[in-house]
């Protein structure tokens, strides 16, 4: 079966779909419906937005978007998805120490998912928390000011 949006999904879709004078402004809304009813968006995903909206829409318009943005995962993630943010704020505040320290408790490298599933790690550029840092994002929740007690703090709410 290929994919097609949820109940829930469809039913904003049909709100915001007139909303917007120009049809580009749709794509990102739909694919954050996407990823939040698949937890990813894959190319079948991309050319259903694509016929969704409609002409002058295509698939490489929203295969663009969707592989510009970071915001959108291409592969599946695991339950708990570990966005730690790599860029200049959080490097100097230790971010590097915290992603190492992450991966060795997990037992998995940057990019990659524990085989239970339950946890992806990757580093994101800018989660726009700079002063705050060092800081991560695990789904749509942020830790900020994050030392390593912390972090397994927080591991271990989450196991």
């Amino acid at each position: 079966m290929t994919y097609q949006f949820s109940e829930k999904s469809e039913q904003r879709f049909q709100q915001i779909k007139d909303i917007f004078p120009d049809k580009r402004s749709l794509i990102i809304p739909c694919l954050y419906l996407v990823q939040k009813d698949k937890g990813f968006v894959d190319k079948e995903a991309m050319q259903y937005v694509a016929n969704r909206i409609g002409e002058p829409i295509s698939l490489a318009h929203v295969y663009g978007v969707a592989t510009f943005y970071t915001m959108f995962n291409k592969k599946p993630v695991g339950k708990y998805h570990i966005q730690i943010c790599e860029n200049i704020s959080c490097y100097i505040m230790g971010s590097d120490d915290v992603m190492r320290h992450i991966c060795k408790r997990l037992g998995i490298e940057k990019g990659e998912t524990t085989k239970d599933k339950k946890f992806t790690v990757t580093g994101v550029q800018c989660l726009g928390a700079c002063g705050y840092a060092p800081m991560m994002q695990i789904n749509e929740t942020y830790y900020e000011n994050l030392d390593l007690k912390k972090v397994d703090e927080i591991l271990d709410s989450l196991e």
